[in-house]
């Protein structure tokens, strides 16, 4: 079973809060949330990836597709289709991690996004990470990958 890690703008887009992103990148969005349903889905055990999602999906889960993963997933952590890992924050900073990579080429990725680095690096099971509208994956995606990261780009039609 492939895993994933589900960076927090494929919620966000699934439940159309992000103005930039048209039809068929919210339809990507919500075909990428339900096939993440079937695979693993990869979080870190102190709720950061939790803490950012639910600021973007309903916690009752209703009413909209992002809302309902965002819900599932908090309901099915402990589960099969969850693999939970743990990440060592920096001392002394602000959304850094000992598993993120210390290439220079990354000085400059957006720190909020470093947790879903640091949680691909530390699952065993080598996750891609899903990303929708976020430019600075696609800005790093050379880096990333040199680095053993992942990624699936959503909606190749907002990286240009």
């Amino acid at each position: 079973m492939k895993a994933v890690v589900v960076e927090t703008n494929v919620i966000a887009v699934a439940n159309e809060l992000a103005e930039h992103a048209g039809p068929s990148c919210v339809i990507a969005c919500l075909d990428a949330l339900d096939a993440a349903r079937r695979r693993i889905v990869v979080i870190d055990t102190s709720n950061l990836c939790f803490d950012e999602y639910f600021r973007y999906a309903n916690r009752s889960g209703q009413p909209r597709a992002g809302d309902a993963f965002a819900r599932w997933l908090w309901e099915n952590q402990y589960g099969g289709n969850c693999e939970r890992v743990n990440i060592t924050p920096k001392v002394n900073a602000t959304d850094s991690f000992n598993e993120f990579p210390t290439d220079p080429a990354l000085r400059d990725f957006d720190p909020s996004d470093r947790k879903f680095v640091a949680i691909a690096k530390a699952s065993k099971n080598k996750p891609t990470i899903l990303n929708a509208a976020d430019t600075d994956w696609w800005n790093h995606r050379k880096s990333l990958k040199r680095n053993g990261i992942k990624i699936k780009f959503l909606c190749p039609e907002l990286m240009a």
